[in-house]
């Protein structure tokens, strides 16, 4: 009796699930071929049955091994039989972008869900419980903080799209009690068995020494990945409430009030606005050199720099920011004033056309210093001390390219964003200059 109660629990879970998705929008499922994804699939299709939602599964074919096909054809054998619409994403795993091979493929992976399921959309990710107890030994041994150690959450929001884990609570041993009940076939990835990737070795080798002496490791483990969730729920809400209380800007972060905080609220809330702008976090040795910082002398400009983000010290603020990649081509670009731009600096909307009409013959220079624009009911004025009127930080001003006619400059103009600084008298711009 109590092992038809966990089968009929199980399906009733993704029943349930099923009713938090929104109607009419579809539901996606994660489609590896292996025994967790192919079981969720399955109970997602009974579930459908009974309450109609438009229901698609999606397989990610990372090509990383001679087994890949098999799996492909696996994923469509299944989905053709439970009457599932199945679509397949080939993606190229960048071996060399640091990340390591499954940090890599996560990337890949994530990129195809990105592509595929659209925002409002849910996605199904058949993770359990025994997912869950490695993922918290892989973060514990790694040295991460409360976040890390939370694990996998059940429900979370990712770029629009909510991705969800309605098996995390359910053991393996479960999994595969259901999956034989139903006379389920899977395919086993055969790098499960290698144990050169940690995980592996966890799952093949730790996790059963564990559980041999504390039977209910991995339940204990994920129990304890649960209250990290709650304490990090906590404390971002706390971060939250000090952000509102310094201004609420998390591009900024005033250095006055970050130096009322502790050093840990501090790190937190340095963290929690880096989220706020979909920046990396910064790790720890980064974070702390930058914290270090922040009783520089007034004139200082610091900067700390990590992963895609940086931060700077400037005019009593800490400012977060993406970092902007590297100029592509050369200067100086010619530029009738009305093309779409196109710059090293990337793609800018703009136009700028002399007030008498006709046409334009201009050129785009980096700032080599020095230069004086003649400005409407101002005079000539030096470009530099425009840039400082505008409060244009130091960061940005090296992005400030000036636009000439005629051996005259007539424009100063922010990239990436297009935004005009300054514009002489006698030309229009669009978007309308700030200066």
């Amino acid at each position: 009796m109590a092992l038809q109660h966990k089968r009929a629990s199980l399906q009733a879970l993704i029943d349930d699930a099923l009713a938090e998705t929104p109607p009419g929008r579809v539901v996606w499922v994660a489609l590896s071929g292996g025994l967790d994804s192919s079981l969720l699939l399955t109970l997602a299709a009974q579930a459908c049955r009974r309450h109609p939602r438009p229901l698609h599964a999606l397989h990610v074919h990372h090509g990383l091994q001679h087994a890949a096909d098999g799996f492909e054809r696996h994923c469509r054998r299944l989905a053709s039989r439970l009457g599932v619409p199945l679509f397949v994403e080939h993606v190229a795993v960048e071996r060399d972008a640091g990340l390591g091979l499954e940090g890599a493929a996560r990337e890949a992976r994530y990129a195809a869900f990105a592509r595929r399921v659209v925002p409002g959309e849910t996605l199904w990710l058949a993770q359990h419980r025994d997912d869950q107890a490695e993922t918290f030994l892989l973060a514990a041994l790694r040295g991460s903080g409360v976040r890390g150690l939370a694990g996998m959450p059940t429900v979370r929001e990712w770029q629009g799209r909510c991705f969800a884990r309605p098996l995390l609570a359910h053991s393996r041993a479960e999994l595969e009690a259901e999956a034989a009940r139903l006379g389920l076939n899977w395919i086993d990835d055969p790098t499960n068995r290698d144990e050169a990737l940690d995980r592996n070795f966890l799952r093949l080798r730790l996790l059963p020494l564990l559980q041999a002496r504390w039977p209910h490791a991995a339940q204990a483990l994920a129990s304890s990945a649960a209250h990290a969730t709650e304490a990090d729920s906590l404390i971002d809400d706390l971060a939250a409430q000090d952000l509102a209380a310094l201004g609420g800007d998390a591009a900024r972060l005033p250095l006055a009030g970050l130096a009322g905080l502790s050093p840990a609220r501090q790190r937190v809330l340095v963290r929690h606005a880096c989220r706020r702008l979909g920046l990396p976090t910064p790790p720890q040795g980064r974070l702390a050199t930058l914290l270090a910082q922040l009783e520089a002398r007034p004139d200082a400009q610091a900067h700390v720099a990590w992963a895609e983000a940086e931060a700077r010290i400037w005019r009593g603020g800490l400012h977060l920011l993406r970092r902007q990649p590297p100029p592509r081509g050369a200067w100086p670009l010619a530029w009738d004033g009305r093309s779409p731009l196109a710059t090293p600096w990337g793609k800018a909307e703009a136009t700028l056309v002399p007030d008498e009409g006709g046409e334009a013959c201009l050129e785009l220079r980096q700032r080599e210093g020095g230069e004086r624009l003649r400005l409407a009911g101002r005079g000539s004025r030096e470009l530099k001390r425009l840039l400082q009127e505008a409060a244009l930080p130091p960061w940005a001003r090296e992005r400030v390219v000036v636009v000439w006619h005629a051996a005259e400059p007539v424009a100063a103009l922010a990239l990436p964003e297009g935004r005009w600084l300054a514009v002489a008298a006698g030309w229009s711009a669009h978007p309308v200059s700030s200066g």
